[in-house]
């Protein structure tokens, strides 16, 4: 699985891309696209609604009496660099100013060749139309200054953003040739260009490695590792009594605060939309919740060879051990989520382990907090372990995509009820 996993994170430089391919393989599987609302929905059913091009939910609609959802969320964006509207700085060359997005490590993104990619707005005769566009192929670099010119480098280097994050692109002489390559790329005409959400990306493959190819290290594995994974287990997980509702949100690197983000109105929307259309009253819908949970799907951190002091003594996974269990205040795992997906992964036989923060250096949240606000069942935050997370180039095991894989299958396919102090599985 792993080789198809680097492969769609390949084909998916950005967020819109990422969500894209989704969308493409929900409907080879014969997945229908619905509006945003007055939905007629049939037992058996297998649907999907996008927004903003970054953002997708799709479900399946049991043949029986529905008795609660089974959701998984992920999320389809990444730490990069953002291109801006006016791009080009003029001067002894042309360089592409740009902003971070995201909590990235920016020596990471210095002296290594650089592709473009995103939504394009093009102007029509009757109003405008999104398209996507990847220039694939090295088109742009932000190069380093010489050690000769700063001694202390490697020392500590501090990234100034508004001069060490901007990204060479040509020489003077080809001023005003990045809207023109963005048009040609699109077979449009460049006055038609209204504007753009466009990213500079890694344009290195991913690679599997290692002496029994243990390793696979990739652009974006966190978090489009989890959005594969989560996809094909969907796709494959057998029909219950629930409903499997497949989340993928965009901009939880910046907080999930947008109109397509996890904090968003967009899950308990869909969720009141499938009660709904299934002819349920609001107190039915409310019910299917009490008896609902969800899989919060967010890489971990492994435990790194180089730094072991770095991670909690008893709860440090690592590389190819397993399903990732996080715990912490900032994350909704809690005894009964935990034990809930721990027995299902150890029916389908997948290893877990567990990873929570030293005491001193407390971390991130991810997307299950955020979705309970307004969605709250239970909820476990899981992943898979990787090493050097945020960086443009990013390292996890081989294995693991597998394991994950068939996790997410199987908590797709167990027919967890809550009831009381009992759970039954």
């Amino acid at each position: 699985m792993i080789k198809e996993l680097l492969q769609f994170i390949e084909q998916s430089p950005v967020c819109f891309h990422a969500v894209e391919n989704v969308r493409t393989r929900l409907e080879q599987e014969g997945f229908v696209a619905l509006p945003g609302s007055d939905w007629e929905l049939v037992p058996g059913g297998k649907y999907y609604i996008t927004r903003n091009g970054s953002s997708l939910i799709a479900f399946k609609v049991p043949h029986g009496t529905v008795k609660g959802f089974v959701i998984s969320a992920s999320h389809s964006d990444s730490p990069c660099l953002k291109i801006r509207d006016h791009a080009e700085l003029k001067g002894p060359a042309v360089r592409l100013e740009t902003e971070r997005y995201g909590g990235m490590i920016n020596l990471t993104w210095v002296d290594r060749p650089l592709s473009i990619a995103g939504r394009v707005l093009v102007r029509r005769e009757n109003g405008l139309e999104a398209r996507l566009v990847n220039l694939k192929k090295d088109c742009a670099i932000i190069p380093n200054v010489a050690i000769h010119m700063q001694k202390g480098i490697n020392d500590g280097a501090k990234y100034d953003p508004a001069k060490d994050l901007v990204a060479l692109f040509c020489e003077p002489d080809n001023a005003g040739t990045f809207k023109w390559e963005i048009a040609q790329a699109l077979g449009e005409d460049e006055d038609d260009i209204v504007s753009w959400d466009l990213y500079l990306y890694n344009n290195q493959p991913g690679t599997v490695w290692g002496p029994d190819k243990e390793f696979a290290s990739s652009p974006r594995l966190d978090d489009l590792g989890c959005v594969y994974t989560c996809t094909e287990g969907f796709l494959a997980a057998a029909e219950t009594d629930r409903v499997p509702v497949l989340c993928v949100f965009d901009n939880e690197e910046i907080g999930s605060g947008t109109k397509q983000g996890a904090a968003s109105d967009f899950l308990p929307r869909v969720l009141k939309l499938i009660s709904e259309s299934l002819f349920l009253s609001p107190a039915q819908h409310l019910s299917l919740l009490d008896n609902s949970w969800m899989l919060s799907c967010d890489n971990g951190h492994a435990k790194h060879p180089n730094h072991p002091e770095l991670a909690d003594t008893n709860e440090a996974p690592v590389l190819n051990g397993g399903v990732v269990i996080k715990h912490s205040p900032r994350y909704a795992t809690d005894a009964v989520s935990c034990a809930v997906f721990s027995e299902i992964c150890r029916r389908a036989g997948v290893p877990v382990q567990h990873y929570s923060n030293r005491p001193d250096m407390p971390g991130g949240g991810t997307l299950g907090l955020i979705a309970n606000q307004d969605t709250p069942v239970y909820t476990v935050d899981i992943g898979m372990a990787q090493l050097a997370m945020h960086s443009s180039f990013e390292t996890m095991g081989s294995c693991d995509a597998e394991h994950f894989y068939k996790a997410i299958k199987a908590s797709y396919e167990a027919r967890v009820s809550f009831r009381g102090n009992e759970v039954r599985l």
